[in-house]
């Protein structure tokens, strides 16, 4: 099949890749088309053509696969977030455990690694206690919106769609976050239409009104509510949190973060309490959390509960071990394994992490775990010196791009007995996992779903040292 830039072609999609989108191989040749699913039969038009692959956009669904199913979700064929709605979550799960195999096998090139059932979350609605939404004066239309002329054209509050900066979907109802954030959302998106005071532009970069970020308890069932804006103004913010904690007494929080910034990033140069607390608190298992409202905490709870309890059960403490985390994050992890170490540091290089972390192993008067704030790299010799000290169990949990070159070379020549190794992107698992295997090897790897309906996988795998 030849296929043009810009031509329609007939295909036949056979599987999907991690990324989420569906592949289809005409004559041979990958062709990356989004929002399809295995045994879609469509027409497709060709938007990128490179030597190796092309991709393309859904001109018409021809037939629908057999597993396609409707998605609950109304903004489901325009939103940026859950893409895969219309793939039976028992079939998702079986992709995403697919593409850490995939990923071992064809980056790792790590053969024969056991990679177990992907454990399910324990809800695939409802389970975010996160959520952002932008902004826009003016809000993303579908066609047949633009088509109307009594449609409105003005302010959206809500999430963006994929291939567009400036233009968000107006969002009712979320159906990954609790309905009450859907209420709140609801109330505040009519505060700012009534205010009269322009959202932010991302072109013309004038305008007030951010972002909205809402968090909740799972534990507690509390709320905080985060608006973003480009200044202060008490008149409008003060009103605004007197309205909303009057309605909804499971707030008891609303804050303000500041930022003039021409980046479309929701974290202010400075923040203020408007009313309530600077915070709130959630429970993981035994222990407390105080979580602010630029502190990264787990997205899914109860996932983060069955996440922590793999990496215990893959830890396997006795109570005397000396456990370090290279990247401790406000503390999560060390708070979760204190009661079954004898010692757990962490190392962290953001340091308003490092003081949630002291503040939260306080808060559970947690007396087994030290912090450390600095570069992996800096920080690690310095606590191993001596010859009393060493590493029993080291946790890994890095960003997505995965470790440092420098830090791997720090991890193999300490060699401690076993690695618990959490990742949130299955490719730098294999990769990191490759550069690790002159000294260890992987026994196990256990995916876990913290994102229902999207491509993203939560693994944790487990390696031992070659003695």
């Amino acid at each position: 099949m030849a296929l043009q830039k810009g031509k329609t072609a007939e295909l036949e999609i056979i599987d999907l890749a991690f990324g989420g989108m569906g592949i289809a191989k005409p004559d041979g040749f990958p062709v990356f088309v989004d929002r399809t699913i295995p045994g879609d039969k469509i027409i497709a038009k060709i938007t990128k053509k490179k030597k190796n692959y092309a991709e393309g956009v859904v001109v018409n669904l021809i037939e629908p696969s057999s597993m396609r199913q409707e998605a609950p979700c109304a903004y489901a064929d325009h939103c940026g977030g859950c893409r895969w709605q219309a793939l039976p979550y028992a079939e998702q799960l079986k992709y995403k455990r697919q593409h850490v195999i995939d990923s071992l096998e064809h980056i790792g090139l790590l053969n024969g690694v056991l990679v177990k059932e992907t454990t399910p979350s324990k809800q695939i609605f409802e389970f975010r206690n996160k959520m952002e939404f932008s902004c826009s004066p003016k809000r993303w239309l579908t066609i047949e919106e633009l088509a109307n002329p009594e449609i409105k054209k003005d302010f959206g509050l809500g999430l963006h769609v994929p291939g567009t900066f400036d233009k968000v979907i107006d969002i009712e109802k979320c159906l990954i976050q609790p309905d009450t954030g859907n209420q709140i959302l609801s109330d505040i998106r009519q505060y700012i239409k009534d205010s009269g005071v322009p959202a932010y532009n991302l072109k013309t970069h004038e305008g007030f009104w951010r972002f909205v970020m809402l968090r909740s308890s799972t534990a507690f069932g509390s709320w905080m509510v985060n608006i973003i804006t480009k200044q202060e103004n008490n008149s409008l913010l003060i009103p605004l949190a007197n309205q909303l904690m009057g309605k909804y007494p499971s707030i008891t929080s609303v804050v303000n973060n500041i930022t003039g910034r021409k980046a479309s990033v929701s974290t202010g140069e400075y923040e203020k309490v408007v009313a309530g607390e600077n915070h709130i608190r959630e429970k993981i298992g035994e222990f407390t959390f105080e979580i602010s409202a630029n502190s990264f905490f787990q997205t899914n709870t109860k996932g983060a509960e069955t996440l922590y309890s793999l990496v215990s059960d893959y830890a396997d403490l006795s109570g005397n071990e000396h456990v370090i985390d290279l990247y401790s994050g406000t503390g999560t992890i060390p708070i979760w394994l204190s009661k079954d170490a004898g010692h757990v540091t962490g190392i962290e290089i953001i340091e308003s992490a490092v003081a949630d972390a002291k503040k939260n192993a306080a808060l559970n008067q947690i007396k087994n775990c030290t912090f450390h704030v600095g570069d992996i790299k800096d920080v690690m010799p310095a606590i191993l010196s001596g010859s009393d000290k060493k590493c029993d169990v080291m946790i890994i949990d890095p960003p997505r791009a995965g470790m440092h070159k420098d830090v791997v070379k720090q991890v193999n020549s300490i060699a401690p007995d076993r690695i618990v190794y959490v990742s949130c992107n299955p490719a730098t698992l294999a990769r990191d996992a490759a550069m690790l295997k002159s000294t260890y090897r992987v026994v196990e790897v256990q995916p876990v779903d913290m994102f229902p309906h999207t491509f993203h996988i939560e693994s944790v795998a487990l390696l031992e040292a070659l003695r």
